[in-house]
């Protein structure tokens, strides 16, 4: 085994506090990665809290990882000593089940397991469960390990590792390109990820958002158009309009007027988790033979194809570094909506 620096709470009400952590000694298949950056995810808050039940403690969070291999296993044959690597939501899957065996390991009959909060065997994670990035090593099996292409800096790229395929799956797997006309509800850390790559993708893009103070930000990723819906003169403006929807908020929003703004054989996905279920009503769903639908983040080899279409398209998330110690009034920020767009933890302070 090997110790690493971290940051951890040690339940749902304390604060986070700098800690060792016992990280697994390294097998044939293994790679030792330096973490450079980690990203904050809202996830990270509610599995931190205990918002959504059955944290293990001490918590390390983190899922969007970015930094240099520093040692590899003896059989590791993808990456090599120095490479820029990260890492995302999981670490692992059964590796042969249905969903596995195509590529869609997120989605493994036998759970995938992720980067933190995952209940595994000592022999995998000392302590029983999975720690995750807020902390200055981590070791992954090597298929888990995604390469950072050149041409985008590790610090834009660890967001990548969540919020950048979360929406880069289902704008694939649903089509955006030229021709299809996109909406973005949202202009978060997912959303303002999903115009960069919508727009990157040749849809033509709306960003459907409370208010406007967000609309330079939205026309500078790549949105055409840019709404209010506290305008409730905008949902019958666009009424039958879009192809697509991709739902960024976990906000209760009123379902059936946004499922009405689609045309055709349009769909709305669902990657938000609002509180309540969804009422919708099915003649809404009938009228013009619409979907509504969900999507959890992507695969190892789309995630892959994600960040080397970010590299080739100039795309990173937007970001404000912050050091270790500023992770507890971060997560006060992310949850009063205060950052544009995503906070990332410089390890170098750990």
């Amino acid at each position: 085994m090997s110790s690493a620096a971290a940051y951890a709470m040690a339940g749902p009400d304390a604060a986070f506090e700098k800690v060792t952590i016992e990280r697994r000694a390294l097998g044939p298949h293994d790679v030792l990665i330096d973490i450079a950056y980690a990203g904050i995810c809202h996830s990270d808050i509610h599995t931190a809290r205990n918002e959504w039940g059955g944290a293990g403690y001490p918590c390390v969070p983190g899922h969007e990882i970015a930094g240099t291999v520093a040692a590899i296993g003896p059989a590791v044959s993808r990456h090599q000593v120095g490479d820029r690597v990260g890492v995302g939501c999981m670490v692992d899957s059964c590796g042969v089940c249905e969903t596995c065996l195509q590529e869609e390991e997120q989605y493994c009959l036998r759970g995938a397991v992720m980067t933190y909060n995952s209940r595994v065997s000592e022999e995998v994670q000392p302590g029983g469960h999975t720690l995750g990035g807020y902390a200055t090593q981590i070791v992954v099996t090597e298929n888990f390990v995604l390469g950072i292409p050149e041409g985008i800096e590790l610090s834009v790229a660890a967001p990548l590792l969540c919020a950048g395929i979360t929406v880069y799956s289902p704008l694939r797997h649903w089509g955006a390109r030229p021709g299809k006309r996109v909406a973005v509800i949202g202009m978060g850390g997912l959303g303002h990820m999903a115009v960069k790559i919508a727009a990157a993708l040749g849809a033509e893009v709306t960003v459907l958002s409370h208010s406007l103070s967000k609309q330079d930000d939205g026309k500078r990723f790549g949105a055409q158009h840019y709404y209010a819906t506290s305008d409730k003169q905008v949902f019958r403006e666009l009424r039958s309009h879009f192809d697509l929807i991709i739902n960024t908020v976990s906000a209760d929003l009123p379902i059936n007027d946004y499922m009405k703004l689609l045309r055709l054989d349009g769909t709305l996905v669902v990657l938000g988790l609002p509180e309540q279920p969804l009422a919708v009503q099915p003649k809404v769903l009938a009228g013009r033979r619409r979907s509504l639908s969900g999507s959890m983040i992507g695969g190892i080899a789309q995630t892959q194809e994600m960040l080397n279409f970010c590299a080739a398209h100039g795309i990173g998330a937007e970001i404000e570094v912050i050091s270790a110690d500023e992770i507890d009034g971060a997560y006060e920020r992310v949850v009063a909506s205060d950052v544009r767009y995503r906070f990332v933890i410089d390890t170098a302070t750990i």
